[in-house]
């Protein structure tokens, strides 16, 4: 994303989530194009422990497009939410016959991209009126 097409665009980024990425990958895969605020209800009452930060996140991207870009929150919506790789912790544990066994602690990294919905939806809405009234006719 570029700087200048940024104009109804605001994002938030969560460097270092103690979650792998499938599992942040879950949570984020259940708010993807919702609006705004549908995302912080399903985010509140999701089971995932990694909920609560993502919530966090969302609400850090919606107060982002604010204050920062003069964004009317009532027309948000999540366009984009991705996790990446980040640091990797890595432990060892003693095992039979003086091996040891690795232990790896993953971290993710979450973006959260909210934009400001334009409400044209009442046009398409009629002319899908019109062509449902056309298919009935010609049965």
């Amino acid at each position: 994303m570029a700087k200048s097409d940024s104009k109804n665009m605001a994002q938030a980024v969560g460097k270092s989530l103690k979650t792998s990425v499938q599992k942040a990958n879950l949570v984020l895969r259940m708010i993807r194009g919702k609006k705004a605020e549908q995302a912080l209800n399903l985010l509140t009452f999701s089971k995932r422990r990694i909920s609560e930060q993502v919530s966090k996140i969302l609400k850090s991207a919606i107060s982002n497009a604010e204050n920062n870009h003069q964004l009317d929150i009532d027309k948000l919506y999540v366009k984009e939410a991705s996790v990446g790789k980040s640091m990797v912790l890595k432990r060892f544990r003693p095992r039979a016959r003086g091996r040891s066994g690795k232990i790896l602690k993953p971290f993710s990294r979450v973006r959260i991209l909210v934009e400001e919905k334009e409400e044209v939806l009442k046009k398409s809405d009629s002319k899908k009126n019109n062509t449902d009234n056309n298919l009935k006719g010609n049965k």
